[in-house]
């Protein structure tokens, strides 16, 4: 696939067993994916170059925020606002994103649930973001 591609042409999946296993359960009704590359830069300002600073990216991370809505009986949705108050090596997982032209991430991951409720009129809100936990795996696409 290539072009302009809808947010909803990307896949993604949870490990809904933990952290050793597949990243491929979808979690129903997730109306929002976005991914951020947290990058860490140092700086520095040689005297060779007159004031001008230099950098070089050292570390980076990934940070996906998800939104959604709650849906009591589906695995994925389910697992992950099981984690909601939860803590430590409960909170791991493997997260997996799959792009419109096939290129993949793979990642050992932990989520944080940020979101239940809402507004009393609305549908139930699950909000949660998933952080890398060491070096993603990413295979390129077809395109």
């Amino acid at each position: 696939m290539s072009g302009v591609n809808p947010v909803y042409a990307l896949q993604f999946g949870v490990n809904i067993s933990g952290r050793g296993g597949d990243a491929t359960t979808v979690v129903k009704d997730a109306t929002a994916l976005t991914i951020a590359i947290d990058g860490q830069v140092q700086e520095w300002y040689p005297l060779d170059s007159e004031g001008w600073v230099r950098r070089l990216m050292t570390a980076k991370g990934i940070t996906i925020t998800m939104g959604g809505k709650r849906n009591e009986g589906d695995p994925g949705n389910d697992y992950v606002a099981g984690l909601a108050f939860k803590n430590g090596q409960d909170c791991n997982s493997v997260f997996s994103v799959i792009f419109p032209d096939g290129a993949k991430l793979t990642f050992d991951c932990v989520i944080n649930v940020t979101g239940l409720g809402g507004e009393s009129t609305a549908v139930n809100e699950l909000s949660w973001t998933v952080m890398s936990d060491g070096k993603p795996e990413y295979t390129e696409g077809s395109d």
